[in-house]
Formats: C-alpha cells, sequence, structure tokens
C-alpha cells in the first residue's frame, strides 16, 4: 500500500518506507496505569508521500534515518488533524 493512499481509522496496513526524519524521544505518562513510556514520532516516506510513524519504548533504538520500515498489520489514527500510522500491539516493524 502507498502512504498517499492512507486514510483515518484505517487497519490492517501494510507498508513499506524510508525513514526521512527520527524526532528526539520525550517521556509520557500512562492514562491506565503508573507507567512512563518513552515515544519518538519518526517521518517515513515513499514515492507516494509522507506520514508521522509514532515508535514505542525499544522500537525507537531500532530504527535510524535512511533505513527502511517494513510495517505490518499497522492502524492510522488522526491525532491534532494529522494523519498517523501506528504499529500497535498486534502489528510488527521489521527494519531493513
Amino acid at each position: 500500500m502507498k502512504i498517499s493512499e492512507l486514510r483515518d481509522g484505517m487497519k490492517r496496513i501494510s507498508v513499506e518506507a524510508k525513514v526521512v526524519e527520527k524526532g528526539e524521544p520525550r517521556q509520557v505518562n500512562s492514562r491506565y496505569k503508573d507507567e512512563t513510556y518513552t515515544i519518538a514520532d519518526v517521518m517515513v516516506a515513499d514515492e507516494s508521500g509522507s506520514i508521522k510513524l509514532t515508535l514505542w519504548n525499544e522500537q525507537i533504538d531500532q530504527v535510524d534515518v535512511n533505513n527502511t520500515v517494513k510495517i505490518e498489520n499497522g492502524y492510522i489514527t488522526s491525532f491534532r488533524g494529522e494523519i498517523q500510522l501506528n504499529v500497535g500491539k498486534y502489528g510488527t516493524m521489521t527494519v531493513e
């Protein structure tokens, strides 16, 4: 699937894209438990466009700029009017 075809609410997405930008990791608190998570946003792109991919905890160190990532069974959400690609707990991310 191409990035330009992605829409808010889509599920079971498979995308392969190149990491073009990696943001600084930041800490967020869980809404449900007394836990803190580390998240970072990376921008991934293919020939059709780009989208923000949110990485959690150990996923952050697996990815660097210029890596190719393959997301299987991901999903799309919208946050502050911007669609984002998410791996989620049922999805997988492979880094090449």
